[in-house]
């Protein structure tokens, strides 16, 4: 009797012990838990990098990274410049100020300032006997345009003297200065050459006609102002 006693006094104490020992048990489960959900240690490895976790039954390398992630940002460029989205644009160089266009003439005086040179008119300035045959020293030009309060157009010369030959029996008819007045009149080839000769490179204008053989066999003075 005294022996059953005792060992009913003990019982408490080892059930306590098995209590106790049985929620440490289960307090250290949930605390693994807690850390790993799926149960899987993620002790270091003996490199020092954490092992990455896996999806069920998929392969290593296509695991998708977590939401947190960031994209990782661009290298810089090599040569220490901004990148090309965030290079500045160029800015537009300001055109030059354009000329002035020119003004119109104040009037139009209705006159071809490019006349041709005319074909059947010359300026006669001297005459020559040489080579055995009559020439006339001439200027060819044209008819420019008449400035205000002139009775007329000034003919204007271009490109240098030439030879003319003339027929010894052309016809020829002058105006003033050469004669008085101011219609043509008839003269002689021979008086004709003397005017010239008393008068040198007076540029008077002269519309001539060519013969057969070339030579002038007709020449009148036009009116010049």
């Amino acid at each position: 009797m005294t022996t059953s006693a005792k060992s009913d006094r003990h019982r408490p104490g080892t059930l306590l012990r098995t209590t106790v020992i049985s929620a440490s048990t289960a307090l250290l489960a949930l605390l693994l838990t807690a850390c790993n959900g799926d149960g899987t240690s993620k002790a270091a490895s003996p490199d020092g990098t954490t092992p990455t976790a896996t999806a069920a039954g998929g392969d290593p390398g296509t695991a998708s990274p977590t939401g947190s992630a960031k994209p990782a940002s661009k290298p810089a460029d090599a040569g220490g410049g901004a990148s090309p989205s965030t290079a500045p644009k160029p800015v537009a160089s300001t055109p030059a100020p354009g000329k002035p266009l020119a003004s119109a003439t104040a009037a139009d005086d209705g006159c071809d300032h490019k006349m041709p040179i005319s074909p059947d008119e010359v300026a006669v300035y001297r005459y020559t006997p040489e080579g055995g045959f009559l020439s006339l020293i001439v200027k060819y030009g044209n008819w420019g345009c008449a400035p205000k309060d002139s009775d007329g157009a000034p003919f204007e010369t271009v490109g240098k003297e030439t030879y003319m030959p003339m027929d010894q029996a052309a016809y020829i008819t002058v105006t003033n200065p050469i004669v008085a007045g101011s219609e043509n009149q008839h003269i002689g080839v021979q008086e004709f050459l003397d005017w010239l000769e008393a008068h040198p490179n007076s540029g008077l204008v002269f519309k001539y006609h060519l013969g057969a053989h070339g030579a002038i066999d007709r020449l009148d003075e036009e009116f010049t102002p």
